[in-house]
């Protein structure tokens, strides 16, 4: 199935904590500082390359607000996602939001903006989609674009997600209730049961 068909499935991905290994301090993730810090986890090589061979894209999805707040730049991240397409990761797309809480975007997770422009760009149908996360934001940003979510659960000391959601131990565990399809693809959309977030959450 070719990048632009109609209806095109995707697994949107969250970078951190899902292909790359987060930096857990006190219980809470935060990303590679850099490129040395960047380091694939196991299994995800084979997972995204199964995925791509049943046809999905595969699509990071991933909030850098680091850059907004002036303790990361542009430079290291675009060079940390040179490394991971290098590396031989078949990732069709990178969406990246820069923003922080208080720049009020529509791309920052819990927000689905990245996940609406996607499938605007690449003509992807969110309802047979899914997007694989290990964060409360990226399982929210999912049940708003319409995919069904899956947390990688590393029982983070945060802001636990509102299901319904799928938990796994790995992107690996995702891609095989994808592929054996017997996950339920197709969730209510996500304003019926999702309630607004409050003014902490958005931050």
């Amino acid at each position: 199935m070719g990048l632009h068909a109609l209806n095109q499935r995707a697994v949107f991905l969250d970078r951190d904590g899902v292909i790359n290994r987060a930096i857990v301090r006190s219980g809470k993730p935060y990303p590679p500082a850099h490129l040395g810090e960047l380091q694939i986890l196991p299994g995800v090589d084979d997972a995204m390359h199964r995925l791509h061979a049943a046809g999905f894209l595969s699509v990071v999805v991933t909030n850098q607000p680091d850059v907004a707040r002036g303790a990361q730049s542009r430079e290291v991240i675009e060079a940390m996602h040179t490394h991971l397409r290098r590396s031989g990761l078949p990732i069709d797309a990178f969406y990246i939001c820069y923003h922080d809480g208080p720049d009020n975007c529509d791309c920052r997770k819990p927000w689905p903006g990245m996940l609406l422009t996607a499938s605007s760009d690449l003509l992807i149908d969110l309802e047979h989609s899914c997007i694989v996360g290990d964060r409360w934001r990226d399982i929210e940003a999912g049940l708003r674009a319409g995919c069904t979510p899956f947390l990688v659960d590393y029982g983070y000391a945060e802001t636990r997600p509102r299901p319904p959601y799928i938990a796994v131990d790995s992107l690996a565990s995702a891609v095989q209730w994808i592929l054996d399809g017997s996950m339920p693809f197709a969730f209510m959309p996500a304003e019926s049961y999702v309630p607004s977030l409050t003014q902490q959450q958005r931050a």
